[in-house]
Protein backbone atom coordinates (compact mmCIF):
# COMPACT_ATOMS: atom_id res chain seq x y z
CA UNK A 1 0.00 0.00 0.00
CA UNK A 2 1.21 3.52 -0.99
CA UNK A 3 1.33 6.10 1.76
CA UNK A 4 -1.03 8.26 -0.50
CA UNK A 5 -3.57 5.26 -0.19
CA UNK A 6 -2.84 4.65 3.98
CA UNK A 7 -3.44 8.48 4.27
CA UNK A 8 -6.78 8.09 1.90
CA UNK A 9 -8.15 5.03 4.04
CA UNK A 10 -6.89 6.43 7.43
CA UNK A 11 -8.86 9.83 6.74
CA UNK A 12 -12.03 8.40 5.03
CA UNK A 13 -11.91 6.25 8.00
CA UNK A 14 -11.56 8.66 10.86
CA UNK A 15 -14.60 10.38 9.30
CA UNK A 16 -17.31 8.23 8.14
CA UNK A 17 -16.32 4.67 10.07
CA UNK A 18 -14.29 1.52 10.05
CA UNK A 19 -16.96 -0.20 7.22
CA UNK A 20 -15.95 2.36 4.96
CA UNK A 21 -13.22 0.67 4.13
CA UNK A 22 -12.40 -3.28 3.67
CA UNK A 23 -8.47 -3.77 3.55
CA UNK A 24 -8.53 -7.54 4.53
CA UNK A 25 -7.08 -9.74 1.58
CA UNK A 26 -9.84 -12.17 1.56
CA UNK A 27 -12.67 -9.13 1.63
CA UNK A 28 -10.95 -7.78 -1.37
CA UNK A 29 -9.82 -10.84 -3.52
CA UNK A 30 -13.11 -11.38 -5.01
CA UNK A 31 -13.57 -8.06 -6.34
CA UNK A 32 -10.12 -8.18 -8.57
CA UNK A 33 -11.30 -10.74 -10.94
CA UNK A 34 -13.82 -10.07 -13.49
CA UNK A 35 -16.18 -12.33 -13.64
CA UNK A 36 -15.73 -14.21 -17.19
CA UNK A 37 -12.09 -14.72 -15.59
CA UNK A 38 -10.50 -12.74 -18.12
CA UNK A 39 -8.64 -10.05 -16.25
CA UNK A 40 -6.79 -9.76 -12.75
CA UNK A 41 -6.31 -6.75 -10.99
CA UNK A 42 -4.70 -5.75 -8.01
CA UNK A 43 -5.82 -3.31 -5.11
CA UNK A 44 -5.00 -2.90 -1.29
CA UNK A 45 -8.75 -1.81 -0.21
CA UNK A 46 -12.17 -1.57 -1.15
CA UNK A 47 -13.72 1.99 -0.18
CA UNK A 48 -17.42 1.06 0.26
CA UNK A 49 -19.55 4.55 1.19
CA UNK A 50 -23.29 3.81 2.16
CA UNK A 51 -24.33 7.55 1.06
CA UNK A 52 -23.48 10.09 -1.56
CA UNK A 53 -22.01 12.25 1.05
CA UNK A 54 -19.43 9.70 2.09
CA UNK A 55 -18.82 9.20 -2.00
CA UNK A 56 -18.22 12.46 -2.74
CA UNK A 57 -15.78 12.29 0.73
CA UNK A 58 -13.51 9.39 -0.65
CA UNK A 59 -13.61 11.38 -4.84
CA UNK A 60 -12.14 14.45 -2.94
CA UNK A 61 -9.49 12.25 -0.92
CA UNK A 62 -8.81 10.71 -3.93
CA UNK A 63 -8.09 14.01 -5.74
CA UNK A 64 -5.97 15.13 -2.79
CA UNK A 65 -3.66 12.44 -2.37
CA UNK A 66 -3.79 11.82 -6.16
CA UNK A 67 -5.14 7.97 -5.93
CA UNK A 68 -7.11 6.45 -9.04
CA UNK A 69 -10.66 5.25 -8.27
CA UNK A 70 -12.42 2.04 -9.95
CA UNK A 71 -15.92 2.39 -9.38
CA UNK A 72 -17.45 -0.92 -8.98
CA UNK A 73 -21.25 -2.31 -8.79
CA UNK A 74 -22.14 -6.07 -9.11
CA UNK A 75 -18.64 -6.86 -10.53
CA UNK A 76 -20.54 -8.05 -13.54
CA UNK A 77 -18.43 -6.28 -16.53
CA UNK A 78 -17.91 -7.98 -19.89
CA UNK A 79 -15.27 -6.38 -21.23
CA UNK A 80 -13.39 -5.57 -17.89
CA UNK A 81 -14.76 -2.47 -17.08
CA UNK A 82 -14.66 -3.14 -13.39
CA UNK A 83 -11.16 -4.28 -12.87
CA UNK A 84 -8.65 -2.18 -11.42
CA UNK A 85 -5.27 -2.66 -12.72
CA UNK A 86 -2.54 -5.44 -11.89
CA UNK A 87 0.28 -2.50 -10.61
CA UNK A 88 -2.54 -1.78 -7.19
CA UNK A 89 -2.44 1.55 -7.71
CA UNK A 90 -5.94 2.51 -7.67
CA UNK A 91 -8.34 1.41 -5.02
CA UNK A 92 -11.55 0.01 -5.71
CA UNK A 93 -14.95 2.50 -5.04
CA UNK A 94 -17.71 -0.34 -4.39
CA UNK A 95 -21.26 1.29 -4.53
CA UNK A 96 -22.57 -2.03 -3.19
CA UNK A 97 -23.78 -0.47 0.53
CA UNK A 98 -26.02 2.75 -1.35
CA UNK A 99 -28.90 -0.04 -2.14
CA UNK A 100 -31.77 1.85 -0.98
CA UNK A 101 -35.11 2.44 -3.19
CA UNK A 102 -35.71 5.93 -1.99
CA UNK A 103 -38.64 6.12 -3.80
CA UNK A 104 -41.67 4.57 -5.96
CA UNK A 105 -44.45 6.61 -7.40
CA UNK A 106 -47.07 4.40 -9.15
CA UNK A 107 -48.88 7.80 -10.43
CA UNK A 108 -45.94 9.10 -12.29
CA UNK A 109 -44.44 5.67 -12.88
CA UNK A 110 -41.53 7.06 -11.66
CA UNK A 111 -38.77 5.30 -9.42
CA UNK A 112 -35.40 6.73 -7.21
CA UNK A 113 -33.13 3.95 -6.91
CA UNK A 114 -29.42 3.97 -5.53
CA UNK A 115 -26.68 2.89 -7.97
CA UNK A 116 -25.86 -0.65 -5.65
CA UNK A 117 -29.86 -1.87 -5.88
CA UNK A 118 -29.19 -4.86 -7.53
CA UNK A 119 -31.39 -5.57 -10.89
CA UNK A 120 -33.33 -8.37 -9.56
CA UNK A 121 -34.84 -6.17 -6.38
CA UNK A 122 -35.37 -3.79 -8.27
CA UNK A 123 -38.00 -5.67 -9.94
CA UNK A 124 -39.27 -7.06 -6.99
CA UNK A 125 -39.86 -3.72 -5.34
CA UNK A 126 -41.60 -2.16 -7.88
CA UNK A 127 -44.06 -5.13 -8.90
CA UNK A 128 -45.13 -4.87 -5.17
CA UNK A 129 -46.42 -1.63 -6.52
CA UNK A 130 -47.75 -3.68 -9.67
CA UNK A 131 -45.00 -2.34 -12.03
CA UNK A 132 -41.99 -3.36 -13.44
CA UNK A 133 -39.12 -1.46 -14.93
CA UNK A 134 -38.75 -2.84 -17.95
CA UNK A 135 -34.82 -4.04 -18.45
CA UNK A 136 -33.30 -7.29 -18.19
CA UNK A 137 -30.59 -9.15 -18.71
CA UNK A 138 -28.64 -12.93 -17.74
CA UNK A 139 -26.86 -10.79 -15.03
CA UNK A 140 -29.74 -9.86 -13.38
CA UNK A 141 -29.26 -11.51 -9.96
CA UNK A 142 -25.92 -9.49 -9.37
CA UNK A 143 -25.80 -6.30 -11.79
CA UNK A 144 -26.46 -3.17 -10.02
CA UNK A 145 -28.44 0.03 -11.43
CA UNK A 146 -25.29 2.30 -11.76
CA UNK A 147 -23.21 0.11 -13.60
CA UNK A 148 -26.20 -0.34 -15.71
CA UNK A 149 -26.34 2.90 -16.09
CA UNK A 150 -23.03 3.46 -16.70
CA UNK A 151 -22.55 0.78 -19.31
CA UNK A 152 -26.14 2.14 -21.28
CA UNK A 153 -26.97 -1.65 -20.50
CA UNK A 154 -29.38 -3.25 -23.18
CA UNK A 155 -31.00 -6.40 -23.47
CA UNK A 156 -34.10 -8.11 -24.60
CA UNK A 157 -36.92 -5.78 -24.40
CA UNK A 158 -34.88 -2.95 -25.75
CA UNK A 159 -37.13 -3.54 -29.11
CA UNK A 160 -39.76 -1.88 -27.13
CA UNK A 161 -38.47 0.59 -24.07
CA UNK A 162 -35.37 1.35 -25.86
CA UNK A 163 -31.65 0.81 -23.82
CA UNK A 164 -30.81 1.89 -19.98
CA UNK A 165 -30.43 5.68 -21.45
CA UNK A 166 -34.01 5.44 -22.78
CA UNK A 167 -35.20 4.48 -19.02
CA UNK A 168 -33.09 7.40 -17.04
CA UNK A 169 -35.34 10.52 -16.19
CA UNK A 170 -32.42 11.58 -14.03
CA UNK A 171 -29.09 11.11 -12.14
CA UNK A 172 -27.45 12.08 -9.13
CA UNK A 173 -23.61 11.70 -9.19
CA UNK A 174 -20.41 12.91 -7.79
CA UNK A 175 -18.40 14.17 -10.44
CA UNK A 176 -14.23 14.01 -9.97
CA UNK A 177 -13.85 16.98 -8.27
CA UNK A 178 -16.05 15.93 -5.38
CA UNK A 179 -19.11 17.60 -6.31
CA UNK A 180 -22.52 16.71 -6.24
CA UNK A 181 -24.63 16.89 -9.37
CA UNK A 182 -28.53 16.26 -8.56
CA UNK A 183 -30.36 15.83 -11.37
CA UNK A 184 -33.22 13.61 -9.86
CA UNK A 185 -36.23 15.99 -10.11
CA UNK A 186 -36.62 14.30 -13.67
CA UNK A 187 -37.65 18.07 -15.44
CA UNK A 188 -39.40 17.33 -18.66
CA UNK A 189 -37.73 20.41 -20.24
CA UNK A 190 -34.37 21.63 -19.45
CA UNK A 191 -32.06 23.58 -21.33
CA UNK A 192 -29.01 24.64 -19.35
CA UNK A 193 -26.59 23.02 -22.04
CA UNK A 194 -25.94 19.56 -22.55
CA UNK A 195 -27.47 16.81 -20.59
CA UNK A 196 -25.13 16.03 -17.65
CA UNK A 197 -27.67 12.94 -16.90
CA UNK A 198 -26.87 11.58 -20.51
CA UNK A 199 -23.23 12.11 -20.77
CA UNK A 200 -22.50 10.05 -17.52
CA UNK A 201 -24.80 7.52 -18.80
CA UNK A 202 -22.43 5.09 -21.03
CA UNK A 203 -19.26 6.82 -19.53
CA UNK A 204 -18.07 3.76 -17.86
CA UNK A 205 -17.43 5.35 -14.68
CA UNK A 206 -14.79 7.46 -16.24
CA UNK A 207 -16.48 10.77 -15.88
CA UNK A 208 -18.10 10.85 -12.01
CA UNK A 209 -19.59 7.97 -10.25
CA UNK A 210 -23.56 7.51 -10.19
CA UNK A 211 -24.72 7.50 -7.00
CA UNK A 212 -29.25 6.99 -7.85
CA UNK A 213 -31.14 7.17 -10.77
CA UNK A 214 -34.29 8.10 -11.21
CA UNK A 215 -36.36 5.56 -13.34
CA UNK A 216 -38.85 4.90 -15.45
CA UNK A 217 -41.39 2.47 -14.89
CA UNK A 218 -44.42 0.71 -16.77
CA UNK A 219 -47.73 -1.23 -15.63
CA UNK A 220 -46.75 -4.69 -15.00
CA UNK A 221 -47.61 -7.66 -17.09
CA UNK A 222 -50.69 -9.12 -17.00
CA UNK A 223 -49.93 -11.96 -19.25
CA UNK A 224 -47.51 -12.98 -22.09
CA UNK A 225 -47.64 -15.10 -25.23
CA UNK A 226 -44.03 -16.21 -26.55
CA UNK A 227 -43.92 -17.80 -30.33
CA UNK A 228 -41.08 -19.77 -31.85
CA UNK A 229 -40.61 -19.09 -35.83
CA UNK A 230 -39.32 -20.86 -38.67
CA UNK A 231 -37.46 -19.00 -41.42
CA UNK A 232 -36.00 -19.36 -44.46
CA UNK A 233 -33.41 -16.17 -43.79
CA UNK A 234 -32.51 -12.84 -41.63
CA UNK A 235 -34.26 -10.49 -44.26
CA UNK A 236 -37.36 -12.85 -43.84
CA UNK A 237 -36.71 -12.03 -40.36
CA UNK A 238 -36.66 -9.02 -40.63
CA UNK A 239 -39.10 -8.77 -42.89
CA UNK A 240 -41.78 -10.32 -40.33
CA UNK A 241 -40.30 -8.02 -37.89
CA UNK A 242 -41.48 -4.91 -39.94
CA UNK A 243 -44.42 -5.99 -40.70
CA UNK A 244 -45.50 -6.61 -37.10
CA UNK A 245 -44.10 -2.92 -36.02
CA UNK A 246 -46.85 -2.24 -38.54
CA UNK A 247 -49.36 -3.82 -37.24
CA UNK A 248 -49.01 -3.58 -33.31
CA UNK A 249 -47.35 -1.61 -30.52
CA UNK A 250 -46.90 -4.75 -28.16
CA UNK A 251 -44.32 -6.80 -29.40
CA UNK A 252 -41.20 -6.73 -26.83
CA UNK A 253 -38.60 -9.37 -28.10
CA UNK A 254 -37.44 -10.37 -31.49
CA UNK A 255 -34.87 -12.83 -31.56
CA UNK A 256 -32.79 -14.70 -33.77
CA UNK A 257 -30.84 -17.47 -33.99
CA UNK A 258 -29.51 -20.16 -36.98
CA UNK A 259 -30.18 -23.79 -36.85
CA UNK A 260 -26.68 -24.61 -35.85
CA UNK A 261 -27.23 -22.80 -32.36
CA UNK A 262 -30.41 -24.14 -32.02
CA UNK A 263 -29.01 -27.64 -32.20
CA UNK A 264 -26.19 -27.08 -29.56
CA UNK A 265 -29.08 -25.51 -27.27
CA UNK A 266 -31.14 -28.82 -27.97
CA UNK A 267 -28.23 -30.61 -27.38
CA UNK A 268 -26.70 -29.46 -24.09
CA UNK A 269 -29.56 -27.50 -22.23
CA UNK A 270 -31.45 -29.97 -19.58
CA UNK A 271 -34.60 -31.00 -21.05
CA UNK A 272 -34.49 -28.51 -23.96
CA UNK A 273 -36.70 -29.72 -26.63
CA UNK A 274 -36.64 -28.82 -30.42
CA UNK A 275 -39.41 -26.28 -30.18
CA UNK A 276 -40.70 -26.77 -33.73
CA UNK A 277 -40.88 -30.03 -35.59
CA UNK A 278 -39.02 -29.53 -38.78
CA UNK A 279 -35.65 -28.20 -39.49
CA UNK A 280 -35.68 -24.44 -40.78
CA UNK A 281 -32.18 -22.08 -41.96
CA UNK A 282 -32.95 -19.56 -39.05
CA UNK A 283 -35.60 -19.07 -36.13
CA UNK A 284 -37.04 -15.97 -34.02
CA UNK A 285 -38.73 -16.03 -30.88
CA UNK A 286 -41.24 -13.46 -30.51
CA UNK A 287 -42.48 -11.83 -27.44
CA UNK A 288 -46.09 -9.90 -27.18
CA UNK A 289 -47.48 -9.13 -23.38
CA UNK A 290 -50.76 -7.52 -21.96
CA UNK A 291 -51.08 -5.20 -19.18
CA UNK A 292 -54.34 -5.49 -18.75
CA UNK A 293 -56.85 -7.51 -19.22
CA UNK A 294 -58.67 -5.69 -21.32
CA UNK A 295 -56.06 -5.75 -23.76
CA UNK A 296 -56.38 -8.58 -26.82
CA UNK A 297 -55.01 -11.46 -25.26
CA UNK A 298 -51.53 -11.58 -26.25
CA UNK A 299 -51.82 -15.35 -27.95
CA UNK A 300 -54.62 -14.01 -29.91
CA UNK A 301 -52.84 -11.22 -31.03
CA UNK A 302 -49.95 -13.32 -32.19
CA UNK A 303 -52.26 -15.49 -33.77
CA UNK A 304 -53.78 -13.26 -35.95
CA UNK A 305 -50.52 -11.45 -37.39
CA UNK A 306 -48.69 -14.43 -37.56
CA UNK A 307 -51.71 -16.55 -39.62
CA UNK A 308 -51.53 -13.73 -42.34
CA UNK A 309 -47.95 -13.46 -42.12
CA UNK A 310 -47.46 -17.40 -42.46
CA UNK A 311 -50.19 -16.46 -45.32
CA UNK A 312 -47.34 -14.45 -47.36
CA UNK A 313 -44.81 -16.70 -46.86
CA UNK A 314 -42.65 -14.78 -45.03
CA UNK A 315 -43.02 -17.92 -42.14
CA UNK A 316 -42.39 -21.51 -42.99
CA UNK A 317 -43.48 -22.53 -39.59
CA UNK A 318 -44.33 -21.17 -36.44
CA UNK A 319 -46.05 -21.99 -32.53
CA UNK A 320 -47.64 -19.99 -29.76
CA UNK A 321 -46.43 -21.12 -26.57
CA UNK A 322 -49.57 -22.92 -24.71
CA UNK A 323 -48.61 -21.71 -21.10
CA UNK A 324 -46.03 -19.70 -18.86
CA UNK A 325 -43.86 -22.68 -18.38
CA UNK A 326 -43.08 -23.20 -22.03
CA UNK A 327 -42.97 -19.65 -23.03
CA UNK A 328 -40.13 -19.96 -19.94
CA UNK A 329 -38.79 -22.99 -22.21
CA UNK A 330 -38.65 -20.89 -25.46
CA UNK A 331 -36.49 -18.30 -23.37
CA UNK A 332 -34.39 -20.43 -21.25
CA UNK A 333 -33.32 -21.79 -25.34
CA UNK A 334 -32.20 -18.16 -25.77
CA UNK A 335 -30.43 -17.50 -22.68
CA UNK A 336 -28.33 -20.87 -22.72
CA UNK A 337 -26.87 -20.14 -26.59
CA UNK A 338 -23.65 -18.83 -25.24
CA UNK A 339 -22.92 -21.53 -22.86
CA UNK A 340 -24.33 -23.98 -25.22
CA UNK A 341 -22.47 -23.27 -28.39
CA UNK A 342 -19.16 -23.63 -26.01
CA UNK A 343 -20.26 -26.86 -25.48
CA UNK A 344 -21.48 -28.05 -28.97
CA UNK A 345 -18.26 -26.04 -30.74
CA UNK A 346 -14.95 -25.47 -28.42
CA UNK A 347 -13.36 -21.92 -28.22
CA UNK A 348 -14.71 -18.95 -29.90
CA UNK A 349 -14.63 -14.77 -30.38
CA UNK A 350 -17.67 -13.42 -29.38
CA UNK A 351 -18.40 -10.19 -30.27
CA UNK A 352 -21.16 -7.72 -29.52
CA UNK A 353 -21.71 -5.62 -32.53
CA UNK A 354 -24.75 -3.58 -33.82
CA UNK A 355 -25.37 -1.85 -37.38
CA UNK A 356 -28.42 -0.24 -38.78
CA UNK A 357 -31.46 -2.78 -38.58
CA UNK A 358 -32.07 -2.84 -42.19
CA UNK A 359 -28.27 -3.59 -42.77
CA UNK A 360 -28.01 -6.55 -40.27
CA UNK A 361 -29.65 -9.30 -42.57
CA UNK A 362 -26.81 -8.69 -45.54
CA UNK A 363 -24.40 -8.10 -42.73
CA UNK A 364 -25.01 -11.48 -41.11
CA UNK A 365 -24.17 -13.12 -44.34
CA UNK A 366 -21.38 -11.06 -45.90
CA UNK A 367 -19.66 -11.43 -42.38
CA UNK A 368 -19.67 -15.06 -41.86
CA UNK A 369 -18.57 -15.35 -45.25
CA UNK A 370 -15.76 -13.07 -45.23
CA UNK A 371 -14.55 -14.43 -41.96
CA UNK A 372 -15.01 -17.92 -43.07
CA UNK A 373 -12.78 -17.61 -46.55
CA UNK A 374 -10.40 -15.24 -44.37
CA UNK A 375 -9.77 -18.32 -41.96
CA UNK A 376 -10.58 -21.36 -43.29
CA UNK A 377 -12.03 -23.62 -41.21
CA UNK A 378 -13.93 -21.59 -38.65
CA UNK A 379 -17.76 -21.21 -38.59
CA UNK A 380 -18.86 -17.94 -38.09
CA UNK A 381 -22.32 -16.91 -37.03
CA UNK A 382 -24.77 -14.69 -35.22
CA UNK A 383 -28.17 -14.55 -32.91
CA UNK A 384 -29.25 -11.85 -30.63
CA UNK A 385 -31.49 -8.91 -31.08
CA UNK A 386 -32.70 -8.09 -34.46
CA UNK A 387 -35.23 -5.46 -33.65
CA UNK A 388 -32.50 -3.02 -32.43
CA UNK A 389 -29.59 -4.52 -34.48
CA UNK A 390 -27.59 -5.92 -31.72
CA UNK A 391 -26.13 -9.46 -32.67
CA UNK A 392 -23.56 -11.80 -30.70
CA UNK A 393 -21.72 -12.63 -33.56
CA UNK A 394 -19.81 -15.83 -32.77
CA UNK A 395 -16.38 -17.25 -34.55
CA UNK A 396 -16.09 -20.57 -33.31
CA UNK A 397 -12.53 -22.36 -34.26
CA UNK A 398 -13.69 -25.63 -35.06
CA UNK A 399 -11.20 -28.05 -36.90
CA UNK A 400 -9.22 -25.08 -36.92
CA UNK A 401 -7.30 -25.10 -33.90
CA UNK A 402 -7.59 -26.28 -29.74
CA UNK A 403 -7.72 -24.38 -26.57
CA UNK A 404 -4.91 -22.48 -27.86
CA UNK A 405 -6.47 -20.96 -30.81
CA UNK A 406 -7.51 -17.55 -28.71
CA UNK A 407 -4.50 -17.13 -28.09
CA UNK A 408 -2.93 -17.52 -31.52
CA UNK A 409 -5.59 -15.96 -33.63
CA UNK A 410 -8.36 -14.13 -31.59
CA UNK A 411 -7.28 -11.01 -32.03
CA UNK A 412 -6.60 -11.07 -35.66
CA UNK A 413 -10.33 -12.74 -36.43
CA UNK A 414 -11.99 -9.72 -33.70
CA UNK A 415 -10.40 -6.90 -35.88
CA UNK A 416 -11.19 -8.94 -38.87
CA UNK A 417 -15.28 -8.21 -37.57
CA UNK A 418 -14.71 -5.35 -36.12
CA UNK A 419 -13.79 -3.92 -39.76
CA UNK A 420 -16.70 -5.31 -41.47
CA UNK A 421 -19.12 -3.73 -38.46
CA UNK A 422 -17.27 -0.78 -38.98
CA UNK A 423 -17.89 -0.63 -42.73
CA UNK A 424 -21.33 -1.11 -41.75
CA UNK A 425 -21.23 1.93 -40.08
CA UNK A 426 -22.01 -0.25 -37.14
CA UNK A 427 -20.63 0.08 -33.64
CA UNK A 428 -18.14 -2.56 -31.77
CA UNK A 429 -19.90 -2.19 -28.60
CA UNK A 430 -23.57 -2.61 -28.76
CA UNK A 431 -24.53 -3.30 -25.16
CA UNK A 432 -21.27 -4.46 -22.85
CA UNK A 433 -19.50 -0.93 -22.79
CA UNK A 434 -15.75 -0.62 -24.07
CA UNK A 435 -13.68 -1.12 -21.04
CA UNK A 436 -10.67 -2.40 -21.24
CA UNK A 437 -11.05 -5.01 -23.70
CA UNK A 438 -11.82 -3.32 -26.66
CA UNK A 439 -10.14 0.18 -25.80
CA UNK A 440 -7.40 -0.23 -28.66
CA UNK A 441 -10.12 -1.07 -31.17
CA UNK A 442 -11.92 1.78 -30.44
CA UNK A 443 -9.13 3.95 -30.97
CA UNK A 444 -8.28 2.09 -34.02
CA UNK A 445 -11.46 2.17 -35.56
CA UNK A 446 -13.12 5.92 -34.21
CA UNK A 447 -10.24 8.03 -33.69
CA UNK A 448 -12.28 11.20 -33.88
CA UNK A 449 -14.90 9.68 -31.45
CA UNK A 450 -11.91 9.09 -29.41
CA UNK A 451 -10.28 12.51 -29.29
CA UNK A 452 -13.66 14.08 -28.72
CA UNK A 453 -14.00 11.75 -25.74
CA UNK A 454 -10.34 12.34 -24.49
CA UNK A 455 -11.26 16.00 -24.64
CA UNK A 456 -13.94 15.58 -22.21
CA UNK A 457 -12.47 13.50 -20.14
CA UNK A 458 -9.92 16.37 -19.70
CA UNK A 459 -11.95 18.96 -18.77
CA UNK A 460 -13.92 16.83 -16.12
CA UNK A 461 -11.10 14.66 -14.94
CA UNK A 462 -7.76 16.31 -15.46
CA UNK A 463 -5.68 13.97 -13.45
CA UNK A 464 -7.31 11.24 -15.11
CA UNK A 465 -8.39 9.57 -11.67
CA UNK A 466 -11.79 7.89 -12.51
CA UNK A 467 -11.42 4.35 -13.93
CA UNK A 468 -8.24 4.78 -15.55
CA UNK A 469 -7.53 2.55 -18.34
CA UNK A 470 -10.99 2.15 -19.51
CA UNK A 471 -12.73 3.44 -22.52
CA UNK A 472 -10.49 6.30 -23.24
Amino acid sequence: MTPAQQQLIDTLRASHGERSVLTDEADVAPWLTDWRGRWKGASPAILQPDSTEGVAAAIRLAREFGVPLVPQGGNTSMVGGATPSADGFALILSLRRMNRIRSIDHDAQRCIAEAGVILQALHEAVAEDGMRFPLTLGAKGSATVGGLVSTNAGGTQVLRFGPMRGLVDGLEAVLPDGSIHDGLAGLKKDNRGPSLDQLLIGAEGTLGVVTAARLRLVPAIHSRAVAWLGLQSPQAALDVLRALERSTDRIEGFEILPQDSLDAAIAHLPGARPPLGSVHPWHALVEATASSPEQEAPEALLSRHLTRLIGRGLIADAVISANESQAGDFWRIRDGLSESEKKAFGPATQHDISVPVDLMPGFLEKASAEVERAFPGVSASGFGHLGDGNIHFHVRAMGRGGEDWLEREGEAVSRTVNDLVTAAEGSISAEHGIGQMKRDELARLSPQRVAALKAIKAGLDPHGLMNPGKLV
